[in-house]
C-alpha cells in the first residue's frame, strides 16, 4: 500500500464552494477510505506537516493559523477555550443594603457578569477550588497530584469554607446624593444627572478589592484585582438610594456558567481558496477585484497582453461570499473553496489571562484529558 502524490493530496483538502452548494465536505485522511492508499496515522508526518504561524499576538487579541489538524482536534482546543479553562469570577453576593429600582437577584447577575483581572495571573491560577465537582474529575481538569492534594483537602472540614486560598473579597459602598449646588440647578431645569448628583451612576470600578491573608502580598499594588473594563454600568441611582454589599470571587469553569469563560470570542473559520484558471485581464479584472473585500485581489500588468491581470494577494482577507460566481464572465475562470486542514483561530481573552497563555492552557488541557484517557484505559487492560 502506499500513497499517492501531493497534488492529489492537496486536491481532496479542498473543500468546495460552488454557486449554491458545498461539496467535498466530509475528511479522507483516514485508512481504508481509499483502496491501496495508505493512510494511517505517522507522528513524524504529522511533525513534519503541522505548524502554528501567528498573524496577531496582541495581550487579549490573538489570530494564528494551525495548519495540519483535523477538524476535531481544532474543535477541541475551541472547547476548551470556552469551557474548561478556570478563571476567577463573582459568584456569591451578599447584600447589606439595595434601595435602588434593581432587584437583588438582577444586581447579584450583572455584579457576576462583570470580567475580573489582575496582574498577577500566576496567582490565580494557584488558587483552589472552594468545591471541587466530580464532573470536572471526570473531564481531567485535575492532574493527578492535583487530585491527590485535593482529595487529603476534602477530608478536613475548613476545605469547603472561604479563606484566602480559594475566595477573593470584593465590597461595595456606594450612595447617590445631590452636588453642592446641585438643589439649585435642579430648579432651573438642569437634567443632567452627572451635573445634579454625586454617584448617579454605579459602575464596575465601583468594586474594590479586600485581600485576606497571604493575597495582602500576592495582589499588592498594581496587582490588585479589579474588574478588566472599569466603566462597565451596573445601575444607576438618585439622592437617597444606596447599595452596599460584599462580593465572593471563587474559581470555575464556562461549562458551569459563562462568566467563568476566560474568553469573549474564541473561534475559528477554514482558510478561503481561490485558483484563478484562465486569466482575467482589463476591466473584467478590475469587476473581478471588486467582487471580494479590499485587499484579497491585486491587479498587475500582463507580460504577455499588457493589460491589467487579476492575481490573488490575500485569501485570507475573503469571507467567500461567492460574488464573482454570480458573474457569467467568472463562472468557468475561477475556482472558490477553503482549505481542510488550514484553521485561523481567533481568540479574544476577557481579560484575566494573556490569548497566547489561554491558547498553551487549552493544549496542556487537552494532554490531561488524554493522559486520563490512557490512563482508564490501562486499568480496563489490567481489569481484563
Amino acid at each position: 500500500m502506499g500513497r499517492p502524490n501531493q497534488a492529489t493530496l492537496d486536491e481532496r483538502k479542498i473543500v468546495g464552494v460552488n454557486a449554491e452548494t458545498v461539496t467535498n465536505v466530509s475528511s479522507t485522511d483516514f485508512p481504508g477510505q481509499y483502496y491501496h492508499e495508505d493512510h494511517s496515522w505517522n507522528l513524524d508526518q504529522f511533525r513534519r506537516f503541522f505548524h502554528v504561524d501567528f498573524h496577531k499576538n496582541d495581550p487579549y487579541d490573538a489570530v494564528f493559523s494551525m495548519v495540519g489538524l483535523d477538524a476535531s482536534v481544532a474543535n477541541a482546543f475551541r472547547r476548551i477555550l470556552l469551557a474548561e479553562i478556570p478563571t476567577l469570577a463573582l459568584e456569591n453576593i451578599y447584600i447589606t443594603q439595595n434601595s435602588s429600582i434593581i432587584q437583588d437577584e438582577v444586581l447579584s447577575q450583572r455584579l457576576g457578569l462583570i470580567p475580573l483581572t489582575t496582574s498577577n495571573s500566576a496567582a490565580i491560577r494557584n488558587l483552589k477550588f472552594l468545591k471541587r465537582r466530580q464532573r470536572e474529575t471526570d473531564q481531567g481538569t485535575f492532574s493527578k497530584k492535583e487530585l491527590e492534594e485535593e482529595t487529603d483537602m476534602a477530608r478536613n472540614d475548613s476545605y469547603m469554607q472561604p479563606s484566602d486560598h480559594n475566595t477573593v473579597v470584593m465590597e461595595l459602598d456606594v450612595e447617590c446624593e445631590y452636588l453642592p449646588g446641585g438643589q439649585a440647578l435642579a430648579n432651573r431645569g438642569e437634567r443632567d444627572p452627572s451635573k445634579l448628583y454625586k454617584n448617579s451612576s454605579l459602575y464596575a470600578k465601583d468594586l474594590v478589592f479586600r485581600p485576606t491573608g497571604q493575597q495582602a502580598e500576592l495582589f499588592a499594588g498594581d496587582a490588585a484585582i479589579r474588574p478588566t473594563n472599569p466603566d462597565i454600568l451596573v445601575a444607576k441611582l438618585r439622592p437617597g438610594q444606596k447599595i452596599t454589599l460584599t462580593a465572593h470571587a471563587v474559581k470555575g469553569i464556562g461549562a458551569d456558567h459563562a462568566k467563568f469563560s476566560p474568553v469573549a470570542t474564541a473561534s475559528y473559520r477554514l482558510l478561503p481558496y481561490i485558483d484563478i484558471r484562465q486569466p482575467i485581464l482589463g476591466a473584467d479584472a478590475k469587476k473581478f477585484a471588486r467582487c471580494f473585500p479590499k485587499g484579497v485581489i491585486s491587479l498587475v500588468n500582463d507580460e504577455a497582453t499588457g493589460e491589467q491581470k487579476a492575481v490573488v494577494s490575500d485569501p485570507m482577507k475573503d469571507t467567500v461570499s461567492r460574488e464573482c460566481l454570480r458573474h457569467d464572465e467568472f463562472k468557468d475562470k475561477v475556482k472558490l473553496g477553503r482549505v481542510r486542514d488550514h484553521f485561523i483561530f481567533s481568540v479574544e481573552s476577557s481579560g484575566q489571562f494573556e490569548s497566547a497563555e489561554l491558547v498553551l492552557d487549552s493544549i496542556a488541557l487537552l494532554k490531561r484529558k488524554c493522559e486520563t484517557f490512557k490512563r482508564c484505559l490501562d486499568e480496563v487492560y489490567r481489569e481484563g
